[in-house]
């Protein structure tokens, strides 16, 4: 894996080749992996994986044509091919009037903000292992715990580097850690299954073993003899896991080729008051440590922390800059992509600001209704909003969760859903998209 500075060197050099063989602009995006992952069952190593690979993508603009190419074969006979072939493809594609670079005024200038993302570890593979069979051992033990579908811990870096024809040249590097156990309760037909996980930049960050074993014990066994539910309108309580989703929802609706394309269920609705007054949600990526922190986006601008949502109000839109140009306004710092094709826009670290509430408060005068942990399938459609997915929880029932609840629907529409959104005060950081606990009023809920 090349250093910041030799990944640096080898983008703009391929952004010279690019210059010479006819480009009027171009950029170039090098990005290189390795990671480790060990993976055991039953206290036994089942799988070890090591993977390394480094690719570099070219876009070539010849006016408002281009073309994007890329190669994992980075030896200078290969990198003279593939210029030559975005050269042959740029000249034949057809025009786009909305193509082309970031503004050059826009691009980060001056050092950019330090994200601590990458702690300079690497852990052995015995390490590892070592790990992940204590969080299956941990798990295992509990009372009631009949069997395992594993625990893996993983470690990785990756080094990724942006360079332009109008000047920009940067790269960063970033640490990855994850650690997962999944296990089962109960036998035959009622049997259950759970998990507890964390992902982090540093590894002294990673939750302990025990603790994530513990914890998948714990949710493997309140899901044992789930209770039978009757359908109806009723409140709903997402869970930490679950809320995350709906977020996501939100995020994908407001990125500028949903807005320019007019595939969303918020286009319109810019600078509305969609949440409750007081509603924070605040993208984020200058967030030490953050899964997703980074100090300029896909196309070289600089990033900053950002109130998508403010006082209930939708600010604006996420946007790339030819998702800009193509609605008459400036792009945001939100470019992401990969070696090959164009850039798209996209979120960081992204959070819901929790409320006044404790959890048991939000849920104390629910007569009846559905605390969520999991949710089944992909049945929201981002045009108009309306939301159907499979669930599985917990009942509420006089302000306390009661019975474990499986195989139901929960549906609604999302604009619905956001104007009645209450969040609780238990926010944690802990994944890419994080939520407090909240709760929807008036979900239709059909009961298995």
């Amino acid at each position: 894996m090349l250093s910041i500075s030799e990944a640096e060197a080898r983008a703009a050099a391929l952004i010279e080749a690019a210059k010479k063989a006819g480009a009027d602009a171009a950029d170039v995006l090098y990005v290189a992996d390795a990671s480790t992952g060990i993976q055991v069952r039953l206290g036994a190593l089942e799988d070890v994986e090591r993977s390394e690979g480094e690719e570099i993508g070219l876009r070539f603009f010849v006016g408002r044509r281009s073309a994007s190419v890329s190669s994992s074969d980075l030896s200078r006979d290969a990198l003279e091919a593939l210029v030559e072939r975005a050269a042959a493809m740029a000249r034949e594609a057809p025009e786009d009037d909305f193509a082309g670079l970031a503004p050059e005024d826009r691009l980060l200038k001056g050092p950019g903000v330090q994200i601590d993302g990458d702690d300079g570890g690497d852990p052995l593979p015995t390490e590892l292992k070592a790990r992940a069979q204590a969080m299956e051992d941990v798990a295992r033990s509990a009372a009631g715990i009949t069997n395992s579908e594993g625990a893996g811990v993983s470690a990785g870096r990756s080094v990724m580097a942006l360079a332009t024809s109008h000047g920009f040249c940067r790269g960063y590097t970033t640490s990855g850690y994850s650690a997962s156990v999944s296990v089962i309760a109960g036998s035959g037909g009622g049997m259950q299954r759970d998990s507890a996980s964390h992902s982090v930049r540093h590894w002294n960050d990673l939750d302990d073993p025990e603790v994530l074993g513990k914890l998948a014990a714990e949710r493997t066994l309140a899901r044992l003899n789930p209770a039978k539910l009757g359908s109806g309108s009723m409140p709903v309580v997402f869970d930490r896991r679950a809320g995350s989703s709906l977020i996501g929802h939100l995020i994908g609706a407001i990125t500028g080729a949903a807005i320019a394309r007019k595939t969303s269920f918020l286009l319109g609705r810019e600078d509305e008051r969609i949440f409750q007054p007081g509603i924070v949600i605040r993208d984020d990526p200058h967030r030490p440590r953050g899964l997703r922190s980074k100090p300029f986006d896909g196309e070289g601008l600089g990033t900053r922390p950002t109130d998508i949502v403010a006082d209930g109000r939708l600010t604006g839109w996420l946007l790339d800059s030819a998702s800009a140009r193509q609605l008459g306004l400036e792009p945001t710092g939100h470019a992401i992509r990969g070696v090959t094709g164009s850039p798209g826009a996209g979120a960081t670290n992204v959070e819901l600001r929790p409320g006044s509430l404790g959890k048991a408060e939000l849920i104390a005068d629910i007569g009846r209704g559905i605390y969520v942990t999991e949710l089944i399938g992909q049945g929201v459609n981002p045009i108009t909003g309306d939301y159907s997915r499979g669930a599985s929880g917990f009942i509420i029932e006089n302000g306390e969760i009661g019975a474990s609840v499986a195989e139901i629907t929960i549906a609604g529409n999302l604009i619905d859903m956001f104007s009645t959104l209450t969040p609780a005060d238990d926010l944690e950081y802990r994944r890419a998209v994080n939520v407090p606990t909240f709760r929807i009023e008036g979900m239709t809920v059909a009961g298995a």
